[in-house]
């Protein structure tokens, strides 16, 4: 029987727990799966323990929107604005906040 790509993945964590490579590629693979809520569980993970860039906010927020979680969403956004601002992505940032502004207003 074939490994699946997310065994493989969840296999190398039980050994190195804070692997962010592990994670993030465990996260993707749920993405690709559709499985939200261990997506969920695994950026956050994945967040608590990495330097994330931005990427992963974007990729939170949208697991959280199809979670129907938007409070949640919108603090992901924010917190993605944020942090790809203080890493240089500008592009990044203004995509999230044009999310924010467009989806999120009140």
């Amino acid at each position: 029987m074939a490994t699946s790509r997310i065994e493989v993945f969840e296999q190398m964590l039980t050994s190195d727990p804070a692997n962010t490579m592990v994670l993030f590629g465990l996260a993707k693979e749920y993405e690709k799966t559709g499985r939200n809520e261990e997506l969920i569980e695994t950026l956050n993970r994945y967040i608590e323990v990495s330097d994330d860039e931005g990427n992963a906010y974007g990729m939170l927020a949208r697991a959280y929107e199809l979670a129907g979680k938007r409070d949640h969403a919108k603090q992901a956004y924010a917190k993605g604005v944020e942090v790809a601002t203080a890493h240089g992505h500008p592009s990044m940032a203004e995509e999230y906040r044009m999310v924010l502004s467009s989806e999120y207003e009140d």
